[in-house]
């Protein structure tokens, strides 16, 4: 794997580092491509309880790569690079795993997306969150309508995306579009703040997960239903006796995964 994308795994933490610093990270086509990759090994190694993703230079992501996009000719070529792009948010969102965005500088356009894509936003105290896809005549891709319109009301939705409104990180945290505020190195702050993570049930945060990206499209009766049936499973779980034996004996429980 070129350096277009660094991985590394630590401890119980997959690390993913978007590395185009002199294209602030914009996503090329093997970009993405390496991005995806990297989640899925993230994903399949049994190590890996966390993935902090960020990005390399002055910013976490500046979006879509423009020359990329001006290469493009015809409906065909644009609706293939589109869906393409759009895989990385997708994989993102459904990975057994949570994923953190750790953003320093600007996440602009499909940075944004990405970055709301994943489970947590940890930001420095100086990061930027741009819509600025109605600069160049686009609206928001990568899902960031559905995932920013599941936190703001729709006319704050619509006033930030159609003025290409620029998100300082207070504000951000403020609207609870993220979930901290650091100063200094915000990859050890992404850390720092999943001590939650490291020392959860990997196999009951893997629920938690689906249950809550999935439960507005559920119903009360199937989303009762779905909540039954993963708890009747995680009962007869391994973590879930530990977690008792923990409570009892009084010490912190050490959950594996299964």
């Amino acid at each position: 794997m070129s350096k277009l994308v660094e991985v590394m795994v630590k401890d119980c933490v997959g690390y993913i580092k978007l590395n185009r610093p002199e294209k602030l990270n914009s996503l090329s086509r093997e970009l993405v491509k390496e991005a995806i990759a990297s989640l899925d090994a993230h994903s399949q190694n049994p190590k890996v309880k966390v993935i902090i993703l960020s990005g390399a230079g002055k910013g976490f992501c500046a979006g879509g790569d423009i020359q990329s996009m001006q290469m493009l000719t015809g409906a065909t070529e644009a609706t293939g690079w589109v869906e393409f792009v759009s895989g990385l948010t997708k994989k993102i969102m459904e990975l057994d795993k949570y994923v953190i965005a750790a953003v320093h500088g600007y996440a602009a356009g499909a940075g944004f997306s990405i970055a709301l894509a994943a489970d947590f936003i940890v930001a420095s105290q100086h990061a930027k969150f741009a819509l600025s896809f109605t600069n160049i005549g686009l609206i928001p891709d990568l899902g960031l309508i559905k995932t920013l319109s599941e936190r703001l009301s729709p006319v704050l939705a619509k006033e930030w995306i159609s003025s290409g409104k620029i998100v300082q990180a207070e504000d951000a945290l403020s609207y609870g579009i993220i979930n901290r505020v650091v100063e200094g190195d915000v990859v050890k702050g992404a850390e720092e703040f999943a001590g939650f993570i490291f020392n959860g049930p990997p196999i009951a945060n893997k629920y938690v997960k689906y249950l809550v990206n999935n439960v507005p499209s559920l119903n009360s009766d199937t989303a009762f239903m779905q909540e039954n049936m993963i708890q009747t499973v995680l009962l007869q779980s391994a973590d879930h006796k530990e977690g008792v034996t923990a409570f009892v004996e009084k010490r912190k429980p050490n959950f594996k995964g299964c």
